[in-house]
């Protein structure tokens, strides 16, 4: 099967510059992937509503202009390694959160109310603009996930392995879930620390030119998940 699909890409990884809980910085996370033998990775930092470190107090602009330094370090690096680097985030509703795809800084700049919307509104405009919508790890249980929310076809995929869970049943729930309904699948590493990369990612048969090729394969069923056994 991996044949078929020889292009491994991280969709879920944190940099030190925007996540609170992530302990490398890009250029270090890129180099390391590029090591690793992957194509290519999206920086999904955590949101301004999640763990952030940038100061909630800054105006919109300097707080976007922050937010995307993480993905702009990446980059650079990426370019000069021959690998791919995309650009997404990792929104957080009450715990619940989504890896948001296919929008770009000036969708960040053009809406500086977006952490006023209801959540299903967020749903909507990030559509609208032709974004793409992960569940990410949703059947995970921690401290500060104080309720399980599914939202079935409102989204547009689920990340089915996640290598931050501590426990396999969280992503058998979540592939089961993915079935039931029918949605696309994506896995990741969800990776904030890379002296023990987890190793997961999504597989394609091409090389991603863009963000929006990876949403197209994903989204067409032309990818390919690689469920670790216990």
């Amino acid at each position: 099967m991996y044949s078929a699909f020889p292009y491994k890409y991280e969709t879920h990884c944190h940099t030190s510059e925007v996540s609170a809980c992530a302990s490398n910085t890009a250029e270090e996370i890129v180099k390391s992937y590029a090591k690793a033998g992957y194509s290519g990775v999206i920086i999904t930092d955590h949101f301004f509503n999640g763990n952030c470190n940038i100061d909630a107090a800054l105006p919109w602009k300097d707080k976007v202009d922050l937010f995307c330094i993480g993905y702009e370090n990446a980059k650079k690096v990426g370019d000069r390694l021959n690998i791919d680097i995309f650009f997404g985030w990792e929104y957080n509703y009450k715990g619940t959160e989504f890896l948001t795809y296919g929008l770009d800084k000036k969708f960040l700049l053009d809406n500086p109310d977006l952490l006023e919307w209801p959540l299903e509104l967020y749903f909507d405009k990030v559509h609208e603009a032709n974004g793409f919508l992960t569940h990410a790890h949703p059947f995970r249980e921690r401290s500060y996930i104080k309720k399980i929310r599914l939202f079935g076809k409102k989204i547009d995929a689920i990340e089915v392995f996640n290598s931050g869970n501590d426990k396999q049943i969280f992503n058998e729930r979540a592939l089961a879930y993915a079935q039931e309904f029918g949605l696309p699948q994506t896995a990741g590493s969800d990776t904030h620390n890379v002296e023990n990369l987890a190793g997961q990612g999504t597989y394609f048969p091409e090389r991603l030119k863009s963000i929006n090729e990876f949403i197209k394969y994903v989204k067409n069923g032309k990818s390919y998940i690689s469920i670790p056994e216990d």
